[in-house]
């Protein structure tokens, strides 16, 4: 262990190198000896079109005027030429699945982005988060009927004026009754009053939040209706209300903490699951193949992809200074939404995470100090080119670290000279033996 802490300590002398000095990145592993090539895997057999492709070159050569019997020489000719027609059709299509594409393709770094219901614990696909979190908050309603229905009001509901405005409302439609319970006409909501319609009945949750509370539907005789009044009818006897149960009367306390539960309660959100492996060391640290997940943008992302391209035409013409480039440039990295971070520590073992591209660096510093044996133990992260990461609050797509990254991990000198001098017997790696037990190799 002493030589593993003299090697850090050589490398963070070669980081301070002087002016004019190269730069390198943290030791690394010692490059692994070639491998025996494995034995070739089978080729996928050849999609339909491929073979549609094999047999028309074949019917081209049929057509040639024929002569006498092919010799084996030929026929064996034939064959190969076979072979080569049906590869190369089936290299050359185009959105293959990844089981046809050309043999050599790397396996994706990351299966996907998935998210985490933070009610039921639950880590779906990131298409999938949506429809978990209904499920979630709909059984949650067995356990807290008046909390799923708030829940339901922030969350599904996207438009955050207009949950606003509603929520807003519905808290003075409450007030009312816990300052004046008394009056029976606060007591009672009209279903078809056009504020009530407008503000609260278009969103959803809100009608399960007033039967939570205590309110209940009733169809009652609307006063002065239903009369003639001077020979005329002048509208419908009886109207749907919600009234508030009497025994609600003596819990006015309960209908104030649901209030304030409602004004201050915000969207249930799916969180980002950082999906963290440990690999061994590899030489393939710095190879990335990420899934469509990390391209995929949403409609709302669509939009504003096509207004930011139509400005970038408008300004083609005009003369563009270095800010504005570097403007231009931060404006390309903010159309990923996920990066996928790599951090190489000086025994070699790799930590990875998925981050969202706009959070920031001090993410990453806290990733890594959860995934160490002793999160006390200062360190360095150093990007791209031997960068150290010293801005904590930049976000990775305003350092560049998006889509992916590979980091190095440096750890501080004096401290483990320290350790080295006091002898003590030290792990052989300073990651949690719980991350170590699951190591994957890339």
């Amino acid at each position: 262990m002493r030589k593993f802490f003299q090697e850090i300590k050589a490398d963070l002398k070669f980081k301070t190198a002087g002016p004019g000095q190269k730069l390198s990145e943290p030791s690394r592993a010692p490059r692994e000896k070639p491998r025996a090539e494995a034995a070739p895997k089978p080729r996928q057999a050849p999609t339909d079109e491929a073979q549609m492709a094999a047999a028309a070159a074949l019917a081209r050569l049929e057509l040639k005027p024929k002569g006498k019997a092919p010799s084996a020489s030929q026929e064996s000719i034939r064959n190969q030429v076979r072979k080569e027609l049906m590869a190369e059709a089936a290299a050359g299509e185009k959105g293959l699945p990844e089981e046809e594409k050309e043999e050599g393709a790397a396996a994706p770094s990351v299966s996907g982005v998935y998210f985490m219901c933070p009610l039921s614990g639950v880590i779906v696909r990131k298409d999938q988060k949506e429809k978990q979190l209904r499920e979630a908050i709909q059984a949650y309603f067995s356990v807290d009927p008046v909390a799923a229905s708030i829940m339901e009001i922030h969350t599904f509901n996207k438009d955050r004026e207009k949950v606003r405005v509603g929520v807003e409302t519905m808290a003075k439609y409450l007030d009312n009754i816990y300052l004046h319970p008394e009056e029976e006409k606060y007591r009672k909501i009209k279903l078809q009053n056009k504020v009530f319609q407008e503000r609260i009945s278009c969103l959803e949750g809100t009608h399960k939040f007033f039967q939570a509370i205590g309110f209940e539907t009733k169809t009652l005789p609307v006063p002065g209706q239903g009369k003639e009044s001077q020979g005329v009818n002048v509208g419908p006897e009886e109207e749907q209300y919600l009234v508030l149960k009497e025994e609600m009367l003596s819990r006015l306390e309960e209908l104030k903490d649901s209030k304030e539960q409602l004004l201050s309660s915000e969207p249930l959100r799916a969180r980002l699951d950082r999906q963290l492996r440990v690999f061994q060391p590899s030489p393939e640290a710095a190879r990335f193949e990420l899934p469509n997940d990390f391209y995929t943008l949403s409609a709302e992302e669509i939009k504003r992809e096509q207004r930011l391209r139509t400005e970038a035409v408008e300004k083609a013409s005009m003369l563009r200074t270095r800010a504005m480039r570097e403007k231009e440039e931060q404006r390309e990295m903010r159309k990923y939404n996920y990066t996928l971070l790599r951090v190489r520590f000086p025994d070699g073992y790799i930590l990875q995470g998925t981050f969202y591209a706009r959070e920031s660096v001090s993410e990453l510093y806290s990733f890594v100090r959860g995934a160490l044996r002793e999160d006390w133990l200062p360190f360095e992260l150093l990007g791209p080119g031997g960068l150290k990461l010293t801005d904590e609050n930049l976000a990775f797509n305003e350092c560049g670290l998006v889509p992916s990254a590979l980091l190095s991990l440096c750890w501080d000198a004096g401290i483990m000279e320290d350790i080295e001098a006091a002898g003590e017997e030290q792990p052989r790696s300073l990651l949690r033996p719980e991350l170590l037990a699951e190591v994957q190799t890339l």
